[in-house]
């Protein structure tokens, strides 16, 4: 997606409880392995006893907040998930809208799993071109996966699961200060492998008809027993050069650009990472891996920002540098997004 000159992103935040569930007490209580934990590369997962839309809004308030008060009120949010927002009929999004007295605000729900913030960005950037009666776009995303639903350590293959939201201020550049430059983002996607997530499952008529928890395992194991996963490699290890090199060509740069530092992946575990993520951006440019999430691992939707905060908060990058930041979400999408670093 071409951006033109870019767009900037006002504030981004990420809301974390303040409680953790750790690895390490996950192997005590017999909740995992200790061959699981060794290829996890997470040492603790956050834990909410917040709704995941009540988290939003924290979130939310925070990034507004940081914006500054002559930001203009958001003309769109976008509010993105995965799992249970805390009840079975009803909009998230236009409860985030409500709480934050964002009364002239359109609010648009996304559930595209875990690409859905990174799809919510894109959406909201082609709004703010689109339209110029668009000054501002408030992205976010929340999550939380209650042990009532959602087994976080056991219940998927590879990936564990944290509680977090995040909220990015997207507009377009006006002359004041932002904290990263959205340069480019780029999308792929491979819907033959959406069986990873439905695997032999019939259709039901209601959610968690076939086990009382989410359980991705299962799916995954049949969709594994039933075709393998070298179809998803061989597809993964070719979308993933794709955006990579899209993202590049679409913010105007060479693939070997020393400004382009740094490449940032999804929060999952490093076994993912080196199957999966690893082999496909191999060569293409002269930035270095950059694993991050280590002590929230995977934050649904949330990934994408939460990566970009973590880049700017901890100074990863200096002023001009550029980081490719890398979201994936069943089905399945991948996307690409080349963040800059501003003074």
């Amino acid at each position: 997606m071409d951006l033109r000159d870019g767009l900037g992103i006002k504030a981004v935040r990420v809301w974390l409880p303040e409680r953790a569930d750790t690895a390490h007490e996950a192997v005590a209580d017999g909740r995992i392995d200790p061959e699981e934990q060794a290829t996890a590369g997470i040492r603790q997962l956050p834990v909410s006893d917040l709704a995941a839309p009540e988290m939003a809004v924290r979130a939310a308030r925070a990034a507004l907040a940081a914006a500054g008060p002559d930001a203009p009120a958001p003309d769109l949010l976008i509010h993105a998930w995965i799992h249970h927002q805390g009840h079975d009929f009803w909009s998230p999004a236009h409860y985030v809208a409500r709480e934050l007295g964002a009364h002239h605000t359109l609010p648009v729900g996304i559930q595209q799993m875990c690409n859905g913030g990174a799809v919510g960005l894109e959406l909201a950037a082609a709004r703010l071109l689109a339209d110029p009666g668009c000054r501002s776009a408030l992205v976010t995303t929340a999550d939380r996966f209650a042990d009532e639903g959602f087994d976080r350590w056991r219940g998927d293959y590879g990936v564990w699961y944290g509680d977090a939201a995040t909220a990015v201020v997207l507009h377009r550049p006006d002359g004041s200060p932002d904290e990263l430059l959205l340069r480019s983002l780029a999308t792929a996607t491979i819907p033959e492998v959406e069986a990873l997530h439905r695997g032999r499952d019939a259709f039901s008529p209601a959610p968690r008809w076939h086990s009382d928890r989410v359980d991705v395992r299962r799916t995954k194991k049949a969709f594994i027993e039933d075709t393998g996963l070298d179809v998803f490699y061989r597809r993964v290890h070719s979308v993933l050069p794709d955006i990579v090199l899209g993202a590049l060509a679409d913010a105007g740069l060479e693939p070997d650009d020393p400004r382009v530092t740094l490449i940032a992946f999804p929060r999952v575990g490093d076994k993912v990472l080196n199957e999966t993520y690893y082999p496909g951006v191999a060569g293409l440019t002269k930035a270095r891996n950059i694993r991050l999430g280590g002590d929230t691992g995977h934050l649904g939707a949330g990934d994408m920002a939460a990566n970009f905060e973590e880049i700017r908060r901890r100074g990863l990058l200096d002023a001009g540098e550029i980081a490719l930041v890398i979201s994936a979400g069943g089905g399945f999408t991948f996307s690409c997004a080349a963040v800059e670093m501003q003074q």
